[in-house]
């Protein structure tokens, strides 16, 4: 898939507001600092489609972009640590629950991944939360320019393991780097072959 166009469509706290759900949609989300704004700017060949920020917590809106009038990205608000308050965490935690849950065009979530370190409770947890709600999602790592072949190899086998302790199968892994574009194709290749089906089922 080439991505000729892609535009910012509309930011709000309400799934309710977000646009008309007749196109395939993309969710795109991972602990604060993961490089979730950079992965998306990778993808779309768009420096600055998704803004990018080295503070944590910087997307705190549901943030959609309307890709070659035919599909939509959403740019989700990281969870983990963000220097927030409890309260206001809470508030994201229930925004982002809600859309995940009642978006009926929500084809599949990426959930994006440190592929530098070692598997973390809170990632592991969110992606139980998105298997016991029946919420399809694939992984992505990221920032995996910072560290050898072998070393991501590493990472992704020890991800395998610790899921396979407590899921049946593992959903497929892709493996990202924003600064040399690896993965770019196979993600969009997986988002074009779930358009199609999309498509034929609607």
């Amino acid at each position: 898939m080439k991505i000729k166009q892609a535009d910012f469509v509309i930011s709000n706290t309400n799934p309710t507001l977000c646009p008309k759900p007749d196109k395939p949609e993309y969710a795109f989300i991972g602990r604060s600092n993961v490089g979730k704004s950079s992965l998306i700017n990778m993808l779309t060949g768009r420096h600055n489609l998704a803004k990018t920020s080295q503070t944590p917590g910087k997307t705190q809106l549901i943030n959609h972009f309307i890709i070659n009038n035919e599909w939509y990205l959403v740019d989700l608000p990281g969870y983990g640590f963000a220097k927030v308050s409890k309260m206001e965490r809470e508030k994201w935690e229930q925004m982002i629950n809600s859309y995940l849950m009642d978006r009926s065009n929500l084809v599949c979530t990426f959930v994006l991944i440190d592929g530098r370190i070692e598997p973390q409770k809170i990632d592991l947890a969110f992606m139980e939360w998105l298997g016991e709600h029946g919420i399809p999602f694939v992984i992505i790592f990221t920032k995996t320019e910072k560290v050898g072949v072998n070393a991501i190899q590493q990472s992704v086998s020890r991800y395998r393991k610790t899921m396979l302790q407590t899921w049946s199968e593992v959903p497929q892994m892709f493996v990202s780097s924003s600064v040399s574009g690896r993965g770019k194709e196979e993600v969009l290749a997986y988002i074009d072959e779930l358009n199609q089906e999309f498509k034929q089922a609607n």
